[in-house]
């Protein structure tokens, strides 16, 4: 079983349990346990890899208590995944553990936490600070726990916030055994830095955003260790072909704005990223309109449709470099909280798709169903996703919740 984290980190846990009065002790939990079932359309492109179908179970909790009317808070979050095929995907991590002080127009946060920055629906391509989870779901919007100090100060000229990242977290990838991983398989356990720091490397970052009128705007700079690594081919023990994750370090200014007009959100994500052996920008921009009580009823439908751009056009190692998107997002507005959302990825330059849809539904009051599927359909053999084309799947979640 992976564990994600580091015994060297143990003096995080020890100060915020200094900083925290005794008066957390008689807070209450909340969270949740999920067992998860995923079947694929068709068998492994690789032999290494296991069967048809999966299951998992995924345990999290939440532990919030804030005193001194809101000033000080205390916010804990476990997390647990094991997985009946893949270790890799096996793991125990704190997805928060943080202490907040609000003062005046300062806020200060130290320990574990996740951020999040950005704007548009089918890539958060600014989403910098935290780490991803790759192996929860390959939508990448699940993040590991980062360690920080963050510095936010509130004026009328914006939201003025400074990160200190004492130590980098590894992108997780599925293993040997598992779906949905790229051929060769991803050797996590030798990977190559190039700061001699390795995952010690403190990082840094600077934020400003601001509402002014319709705009919502952010700024960023960060300078560090670069959370999309390249991969460089290698050799494991046993002589079998593998790719070693490159984590290099790099400057990266980064824009997201939003126009909020009626029923229409216009979004825009960019950034200009610099490392030592290359410099390039990329973006994701688009809209969502809303149709409010489609067909006089409650419900709402939010039409998306999002371009992605990347200046290393073919080269670029992820699979968003020239592609469309276009989705709905339908709205039931009902006392279970019933939604969908589903959209497809387009490669105009060599006709591969993926498409995706997420239905979620509560049952009873602590109950929630949720059903995923994605399909990659046309992918050509020059595209990212090629090593995944045998992976459609359809997974099914129930989460209890308490």
């Amino acid at each position: 079983m992976r564990i994600n984290f580091e015994a060297k980190k143990v003096w995080w846990l020890l100060g915020l349990l200094v900083a925290a009065p005794a008066t957390i002790l008689a807070s209450e939990w909340s969270g949740y346990l999920t067992a998860e079932f995923r079947a694929f359309e068709r068998s492994p492109l690789d032999g290494e890899q296991k069967g048809g179908a999966s299951a998992a179970a995924i345990f999290e909790s939440e532990f919030y208590h804030e005193w001194d009317n809101g000033d000080q808070a205390f916010e804990f979050i476990p997390y647990f995944r094991i997985d009946s095929h893949d270790e890799e995907r096996d793991l125990i991590d704190i997805r928060e553990l943080s202490y907040l002080l609000v003062h005046d127009d300062w806020e200060f946060r130290l320990g574990i936490s996740k951020v999040f920055w950005g704007v548009a629906e089918s890539q958060h391509l600014v989403d910098t600070i935290n780490q991803t989870d790759l192996v929860a779901n390959p939508d990448g919007e699940d993040k590991l726990g980062q360690p920080m100090l963050q510095t936010v100060y509130v004026s009328d000229y914006g939201d003025f916030s400074v990160f200190i990242l004492p130590g980098f977290r590894e992108r997780t990838f599925p293993g040997r055994e598992g779906r949905l991983r790229s051929i060769p398989w991803v050797d996590t356990d030798n990977p190559i830095y190039e700061s001699g720091d390795e995952d010690s490397h403190v990082d840094f970052a600077f934020r400003w955003s601001k509402y002014i009128g319709d705009f919502d705007i952010g700024f960023h700079y960060f300078r560090g260790t670069n959370r999309d690594p390249d991969f460089i081919p290698g050799l494991d023990s046993d002589g079998n072909p593998v790719l070693r994750p490159f984590y290099e370090q790099m400057d990266q200014v980064g824009l997201d704005l939003q126009y909020t007009r009626e029923g229409w959100l216009w979004k825009l994500e960019a950034l200009g990223r610099e490392t030592s052996s290359k410099r390039y920008s990329s973006m994701v921009g688009g809209f969502e309109y809303t149709l409010y009580g489609l067909f006089d009823s409650s419900m709402d439908l939010g039409l998306l449709a999002e371009i992605h751009l990347d200046s290393r056009g073919l080269s670029a190692p992820n699979p968003f470099n020239r592609d469309l998107f276009a989705g709905g997002r339908l709205t039931w507005n009902d006392e279970a909280d019933t939604s969908l959302i589903a959209g497809a990825f387009y490669d105009p330059e060599n006709g591969s798709t993926l498409g995706r849809i997420e239905w979620e539904r509560r049952l009873k009051n602590n109950y929630k169903l949720e059903i995923e599927a994605q399909k990659l359909t046309n992918i050509d053999s020059f595209d990212p996703f090629f090593s995944l084309r045998r992976d459609s799947f359809l997974q099914v979640s129930i989460s209890r919740y308490y």
